[in-house]
């Protein structure tokens, strides 16, 4: 009989239980106990979901507090050394110091804050990680108290436990080097004792199966990184456990042969984007490997189809029997946790779906059915097929005028009137902006008020002409603290949207919203992805009349702000039955329509957001450039039509943009505004050696932090961000929105922010 378990589960709770006790913990509202008996309490209630599901194999260690790679650092001892001053703090308290920063609160004359660790995209997913910083000589210590705690506590549900810890060339390959001459590598004989000392201690703690993540495998790897997997796991074999090598998120192309040989008992292989591996490792895997198939998509809701499946599985066990074992491609952590709390969902929509519980139990029935034919196999199974087809053959799905509308798109679409620089004398000549223009990204403070009106609305406690005035009285609030900072272009605050996917997809056809279908971004910062189930249309203008109300109290210019193609895309749940690069297209054109409309009510600058540009890029750099093709394309789709005096404006944020520089520059927004402040401006190397045409603002103000940044800081970061690109294309703004912020902070940081600004302008001018 076939094994089924899964690499890991969703950490936050059903109902987001982790997110509000860690802001509880962070408030002061609640004490440290009180958080790891929320968090205990979780860990128990997914494993028993797995256990009641069938799953053979519990993963230990795949909850977190806030980030598994933070984890990983934690338990080799390795933290950035400037956190080696809070050696006298609690470990939680240095754990989230690493995750949040910190700030000593206590000296008001001194600041004594320390910046919090970089954050980037995990992978080609929106989850986000915290970055691992490495100096030359860097040196571990073991620190598996948390790790064996958890083996402990999962040990009293079920004897068959699998710890899961990342491993270590993807643990250094997803780090930085603090100095810019480090090696990474060099740090690897370091840090191989220390998980030689660890596997050596869950030994002595009875775990039989060690699962080993080392996704790093699906990229394109140096040949230096690629021998060093074989001499460190030559180093890490045990003969009392047994290791199961787990990649995912891809196919491993030429690093398949490498993975087979490696000396682990198991390896595991995404089946869902990595599927012509199968037929390759099935020719070459060592009759004493397991092979552990991951056929449940871990990334994704769409229900699997289970007969299609069965098909691909029993060829595979016919050659291994029980060597075949069962799970999802990836950690269940990119999903939601239960369809069956979702009571408000689409009767058809929602039987074409699969959450992670859902996942657990379409892996019960592969197994059984791999086993057995009973009458509720069978059942379960005709059932599953009839979903399948109604889904095919919905006509909510399809749309013949959108399909019409996306055949119609030629070149024309994505060329604005005049090159950038004709349209930045027009544009300049009318607006007359100051040198090192400042703006803020788009939205402020979600207040518990905000939240509440709603809320209220969305429950028919109020009406809608209580909820315009309630959120017209908040953008004047907005526009009020923004004229008193002296900020050049404006921003109406976003009050009226909840997230910056879900406000614009309730309002196109083709897009649906779960109640309870959350997931974890980063920390306790939680999405619910829309899903994209049919051809996606607009209906009605989305933003007009907000925007156009908030324009009508200031003289000076107010953004209209907007969510790029792309970042809908990749921030939802996409369908399957096309290609992505359609869908985009589609949700172009919906755009497009909104930003005509936008500049037809006077709305004369316009932010298309991209955040999610890089993330969309595929692992391997020989898909990048078809990818880039069209992703540019359809931005450009939603752009293009406007006038040259309308500036376009673009923000991109917590990812690695220097290697796409190019593609960033094709877009062609008169602005774009990035993430660096975390990065010390590191992200701004590659104007060393291209010339970015268009303006640009590198941010000055890590919002994700609680810290207020100290003038002198952020005239450091512009001062840097002058060496590299000209004055005249700087602007001055945050590195992103500042919703998840109170007013306090905001006011005060966005006052340094001009003052800072205010400070240069004297400087450059005299």
């Amino acid at each position: 009989m076939s094994t089924i378990h899964t690499l890991g589960f969703p950490r936050i709770g059903p109902k987001r239980e982790l997110k509000f006790a860690c802001e509880s913990y962070w408030r002061g509202d609640t004490t440290e106990d009180e958080l790891e008996n929320t968090a205990k309490t979780l860990r128990q209630q997914n494993w028993q979901r797995q256990l009641d599901a069938g799953i053979d194999w519990l993963p230990v260690g795949d909850f977190s507090l806030y980030d598994h790679v933070l984890d990983t650092s934690f338990l080799v001892g390795h933290l950035p050394k400037r956190f080696h001053k809070l050696k006298e703090s609690s470990e939680i308290e240095r754990y989230f110091a690493v995750a949040r920063g910190f700030q000593n609160k206590a000296d008001e004359h001194e600041d004594h804050s320390i910046a919090a660790g970089e954050m980037t995209k995990w992978f080609d997913t929106n989850y986000h990680y915290i970055v691992p910083e490495f100096d030359a000589g860097e040196t571990f210590k073991l620190n598996p108290k948390r790790l064996l705690q958890q083996v402990a506590e999962a040990r009293k549900l079920s004897a068959k436990i699998k710890p899961v810890i990342l491993g270590p060339l993807s643990y250094l390959w997803l780090g930085k080097s603090v100095n810019e001459q480090g090696n990474k590598l060099e740090l690897l004989p370091a840090l191989l004792p220390i998980y030689q000392e660890l596997i050596s201690l869950l030994a002595n703690e009875g775990v039989q199966w060690l699962q080993i993540d080392e996704p790093v495998l699906v990229l394109d790897l140096p040949q230096n990184w690629l021998n060093a997997f074989e001499s460190s796991y030559h180093r890490l074999q045990s003969k009392s456990i047994q290791v199961l090598l787990a990649t995912y998120f891809g196919p491993l192309q030429n690093n398949l042969n490498l993975l087979n040989s490696l000396p682990v008992a198991g390896i595991h292989l995404d089946a869902i984007r990595g599927r012509e591996d199968l037929n390759k490792i099935l020719d070459i895997l060592p009759p004493h490997k397991i092979l552990s198939v991951g056929v449940v998509d871990g990334r994704n809701i769409w229900a699997n189809d289970l007969n299609k499946t069965l098909g691909l599985l029993k060829k595979i066990q016919e050659k291994l029997g029980d060597r075949l074992w069962l799970a999802p491609s990836c950690s269940l952590l990119h999903v939601p946790v239960d369809l069956n709390a979702e009571l408000k969902l689409d009767e058809d929509l929602q039987q074409w779906l699969a959450f992670a519980q859902q996942k657990l139990e379409e892996l019960n029935i592969l197994k059984q059915a791999l086993s057995k034919t009973d009458a509720s196999v069978e059942a379960f199974l005709k059932k599953n097929q009839k979903q399948i087809d109604s889904r095919t053959l919905s006509n909510k799905i399809h749309n013949p005028t959108v399909k019409q509308a996306v055949e119609k798109i030629d070149s024309a679409y994505s060329q604005r009137k005049s090159e950038f620089i004709a349209r930045a004398e027009i544009q300049q000549s009318k607006y007359k902006l100051p040198v090192l223009p400042t703006t803020t990204i788009g939205s402020f403070p979600q207040t518990q008020e905000i939240r509440a009106t709603r809320k209220q609305y969305k429950t028919g406690e109020i009406n809608s002409e209580e909820y315009k005035r309630r959120i017209e009285t908040e953008i004047q609030r907005a526009v009020y603290e923004q004229e008193k900072l002296n900020l050049d272009v404006l921003v109406h605050g976003e009050a009226e949207r909840n997230d910056m996917v879900e406000y614009f997809g309730e309002q196109l056809q083709g897009y649906a919203f779960t109640q309870y279908g959350w997931v974890q971004s980063y920390g306790s910062r939680c999405v619910k992805p829309p899903i994209i189930y049919g051809d996606v249309c607009r209906p009605n203008s989305m933003t007009v009349d907000w925007t156009r109300y908030a324009q009508s109290l200031s003289t000076k210019p107010v953004k209209g702000m907007l969510t790029g193609p792309i970042t809908m895309l990749q921030w939802a749940f996409v369908r399957d039955d096309q290609t992505r690069e359609i869908t985009a297209k589609q949700i172009a054109l919906a755009l497009r329509e909104e930003v005509l409309e936008l500049e037809k009510a006077g709305i004369n600058f316009i932010q298309v957001d991209e955040p999610a540009l890089r993330e969309g890029l595929p692992l391997r750099k020989n898909d990048w450039q078809h990818y880039l093709n069209w992703a540019v394309e359809a931005f450009k789709i939603s752009t293009c039509a406007v006038a040259d005096s309308t500036q376009i404006h673009t923000h991109m944020c917590y990812a690695e943009f220097n290697d796409i520089i190019q593609a960033i520059a094709a877009l062609d927004a008169d602005v774009i505004t990035i993430e660096t402040s975390r990065s010390n401006m590191e992200l701004l190397k590659a104007f060393e050696d291209f010339k970015y045409p268009n303006g640009i603002g590198p941010g000055v103000y890590d919002i994700h932090s609680p810290n207020v940044p100290a003038i002198e800081h952020i005239e450091n970061l512009l001062k840097k961000a002058g060496q590299k690109i000209p004055l005249k294309q700087l602007w001055v703004n945050p590195d992103c929105g500042l919703k998840t912020r109170n007013w306090e902070e905001v006011i005060k940081g966005l006052g340094n922010m001009m003052k800072a600004t205010e400070k240069l302008r004297a400087e450059f001018s005299a």
